[in-house]
């Protein structure tokens, strides 16, 4: 009897998995499920918390979502990248950021502990959410390993709203990350945002009439301008994509950018210094089949294949 299965008996680089897309243990890209980082260019880690949103709960269910949609994409390289990223690098399911230090699921530091390990392992970290407050974390992190950092946010909102006294939440987290010196605004920039926020705090914003009404190229080009040669973290809100695109979301914004228009953009980032990414926001009780999850396994798979076209070797 054949037992093989990839996300248990798999080894990291081996490429995509042609396997039946309705059954085996559920992982990332079947990617192997595992801990051990040593070696290991990305872990894939959920982040299944949504208790920071402002509207609609249900994304602590999007890293369980995005890996089940991503059985079914599993089958080969995404198109059109040249190079398959699962064998271009040694990628590892991580599992989920489960919290282990106490003071509920907000915790800044709970999320820093799991993802601090991974960066120190010189290891890339790809966050599945959860609401958008984990980016917060996440680049603290980042910043620690990296210095500040350039920030790529694709988006409905700026999130750069100043707290209200309620603390940090999904709509606040890139205006404490600017104030603290974490992200650099002058080299960030914010893409399908169709929002009203008169204050930028100085980051580029690129609104979804701007990605309508430009090419790709000349986006891509504005968006590489900004960012330099600074650490880049890119972070995909799946509500930058339009409701018709992904309806399965907490604060959907309707006039968004469609999953070609948004895969486009990042197809041509290749060359950035990325350093970090995520997905969030995939909250599945408002989907319909699938639709949000796979929008978003698609992203985070052209995600690790645009880290492998601009990776460095590693130290």
């Amino acid at each position: 009897m054949d037992s093989w299965d990839n996300a248990i008996t798999g080894q990291p680089g081996g490429g995509a998995v042609n396997s039946h897309s309705f059954g085996g243990a559920v992982s990332f890209f079947r990617t192997p499920l595992g801990r051990q980082l040593d070696g290991m260019d990305v872990a894939v880690m959920g982040v299944p918390m949504d208790i920071a949103t402002t509207n609609r709960s249900g994304a602590r269910l999007g890293p369980r979502a995005i890996r089940n949609a991503s059985m079914s994409l599993a089958w080969e390289r995404p198109w059109p990248w040249q190079q398959d990223p699962l064998q271009a690098l040694k990628v590892v399911d991580y599992g989920d950021c489960e919290n282990h230090l106490g003071g509920g699921l907000t915790s800044v530091k709970h999320i820093e502990s799991w993802i601090d390990p991974i960066l120190a392992a010189n290891c890339a970290c790809l966050l599945l959410g959860g609401d958008h407050f984990i980016s917060y974390p996440s680049l603290r992190s980042h910043f620690r390993k990296h210095g500040p950092i350039a920030l790529i946010h694709f988006d409905a909102h700026t999130d750069t709203w100043p707290s209200s006294g309620e603390g940090i939440n999904h709509g606040t987290m890139f205006y404490q990350a600017a104030k603290e010196g974490i992200v650099l605004p002058e080299h960030s920039v914010q893409i399908g945002i169709r929002t009203t926020n008169d204050d930028t705090l100085g980051y580029q914003i690129l609104s979804a009439a701007d990605v309508y009404e430009n090419s790709a190229a000349d986006l891509v080009s504005r968006i590489k301008q900004r960012v330099g040669n600074h650490p880049v973290y890119l972070t995909f809100d799946i509500d930058c994509l339009d409701p018709a695109f992904a309806p399965g979301t907490g604060t959907p914004v309707p006039g968004g950018l469609s999953s070609f228009q948004a895969l486009n953009i990042i197809r041509g980032l290749t060359g950035i210094n990325l350093v970090g990414m995520d997905v969030v926001e995939v909250a599945p009780a408002y989907d319909h089949a699938e639709v949000t999850a796979l929008a978003g396994a698609q992203i985070a798979i052209e995600l690790l294949a645009l880290y492998a076209a601009c990776r460095k070797p590693r130290a």
